[in-house]
């Protein structure tokens, strides 16, 4: 067990609320230099129609929000989902500290896998990256997710 593994918890909990919306299983939560959680946030694209309505920037939107400013210094982002390239450079713009993803994204991640922009030495900000937490069970959730969407199409 980690101290990541309560946030990432509550991460998994609005990835599972995504799903029963009929949107991509990702789910995002921004904690402060306690631990305590500032917001929280799942996929929204589907429901909203926005394609920026991914967990991550739902979930900074908010701390923005919360805490009254756009700078989120000192705050860690965990995601059930490594970020893609438009949710690493939100990151990077609101200056959070820490993020802690749950599964890699062999196919679009952008702080690891495919791409690293969180970490690339050119930027203006970088951020310590900590991937695989609760790794398992963050990938069945994706998993399972579109293994139904095909189910849901073959049957069409």
């Amino acid at each position: 067990m980690t101290i990541w593994d309560e946030p990432m918890g509550r991460a998994i909990g609005q990835a599972r609320l995504a799903a029963q919306a009929g949107d991509v299983p990702v789910g995002a939560v921004v904690v402060d230099l306690t631990g305590a959680i500032i917001s929280s946030a799942g996929n929204e694209r589907e429901q909203t129609g926005d394609p920026t309505a991914h967990a991550e920037v739902l979930a900074l939107r908010a701390a923005a929000a919360a805490l009254g400013g756009w700078r989120l210094e000192g705050c860690t982002l965990v995601v059930t989902l490594e970020p893609c390239v438009m949710c690493a450079g939100a990151l990077l713009a609101s200056r959070v500290d820490r993020l802690v993803f749950g599964a890699w994204d062999p196919k679009a991640g952008a702080t690891g896998s495919v791409w690293d922009l969180v970490r690339d030495s050119q930027g203006p900000h970088r951020a310590e990256v900590i991937g695989g937490v609760r790794e398992a069970e963050c990938a069945a959730l994706l998993k399972d997710f579109f293994v139904g969407q095909r189910r849901a199409t073959d049957d069409d």
